[in-house]
């Protein structure tokens, strides 16, 4: 059996949890993420048949029985992921009760995933719905999102369209705009539920005076995304206060579309 800590997937999983730490995104224990794998190549690392515990998920997920996740642990901190990751993370299956998370490795102190895993696994199937690629779920609490939450409208269609004017590339990145759900208790299914609704639409769903949910095919995608989001909202935070002179116009970002083959969120443009 090969060593779970040299697999691609838990290499990745490393180095982008501690490069979202260095960037600000995940202070103290603040974020997690999740990563579906493959039967197959989890199998190449480890004893599937072996199931060191059992955790129940506070969360009925029938159409994910038998799906393999990889994720945060609950109260981790991002920066000692890299120096311990068999504490900070774990491999997990979805028993046949759809309820119950079989652990395979990891948690190795005897703790569990975080404490959003139902806002993720419910984020998972209705990110499948839309695009069965979809692999990750991430959370994070960057830090010009966030103030933008206390200072700009929620509506999210002025929302998205203050984001698209921000950058360039944004519109090219998430032509599907972004969602914004109002404050809510976080580590609740009432919040997950929320979310996982707003995920049928968009890759990204703003958690307004909190943070951020994005979701994609992979690692790299969903900190892409995330990081073009975020990229958009410090530009905004920096001259929002300021006489606006110039600014991307509806049929600038309409020849984006026509350039890079992308299609914006229905009546989100003039």
């Amino acid at each position: 059996m090969k060593d779970v800590l040299t697999a691609p997937f838990m290499v990745e999983m490393i180095r982008t949890i501690t490069n979202m730490y260095n960037h600000g995104w995940d202070e103290r224990n603040g974020g997690n993420i999740s990563l579906m794998l493959d039967e197959k190549e989890v199998a190449e690392y480890l004893d599937i048949e072996n199931v060191l515990r059992t955790i129940p998920t506070g969360f009925n997920a029938p159409s994910l029985v038998g799906k393999y996740f990889l994720v945060t642990g609950t109260g981790k901190y991002f920066k000692n992921v890299q120096y311990d990751p068999e504490r900070n993370l774990g491999i997990f299956r979805i028993a046949e009760d759809a309820q119950t998370a079989e652990l395979l490795w990891g948690y190795c102190d005897g703790g569990q995933f975080t404490s959003e895993l139902p806002a993720h696994l419910m984020s998972h199937m209705a990110r499948l719905t839309v695009d069965p690629a979809n692999r990750v779920v991430m959370h994070c609490h960057p830090a010009n999102i966030l103030a933008m939450t206390y200072v700009h409208d929620l509506d999210e269609v002025k929302f998205t369209r203050t984001l698209w004017q921000m950058c360039t590339e944004c519109i090219v990145v998430f032509p599907e705009g972004v969602n914004v759900l109002p404050w809510m208790l976080c580590g609740t299914n009432e919040i997950g539920e929320a979310t996982a609704e707003k995920m049928k639409t968009a890759r990204i769903v703003v958690w307004s005076q909190h943070g951020i949910y994005g979701a994609g095919k992979d690692l790299d995608e969903t900190f892409g995304l995330i990081e073009t989001v975020e990229k958009a909202a410090e530009i905004y935070m920096k001259i929002a206060h300021l006489p606006l002179v110039n600014t991307i116009t509806d049929d600038q970002l309409h020849q984006l579309e026509k350039r890079f083959n992308v299609k914006a969120r229905e009546g989100y443009l003039n």
